[in-house]
């Protein structure tokens, strides 16, 4: 994650309705979550709660036990 450089002011997104539309605009250079989070906190201040309430939540692979035998 960035370093936050105090020089620097970076926008500030808290607001649902401009943090949406900053999210489907960088839908199309992310390809995962993990590269979306990335690129906000390089280019935003964000509220982490309104942006994880925005974005679908990452279900894991389910890990099927092996059947006892």
């Amino acid at each position: 994650m960035l370093n936050a450089d105090p020089l620097h002011a970076r926008p500030i997104l808290v607001n649902a309705g401009p943090l949406a539309r900053v999210l489907d605009g960088f839908r199309s250079r992310a390809g995962s979550a993990t590269e979306m989070w990335q690129l906000l906190t390089d280019n935003y201040v964000v509220d982490l709660d309104a942006v994880a309430a925005l974005l679908p939540a990452e279900e894991p692979e389910p890990v099927w036990l092996a059947a006892r035998g």
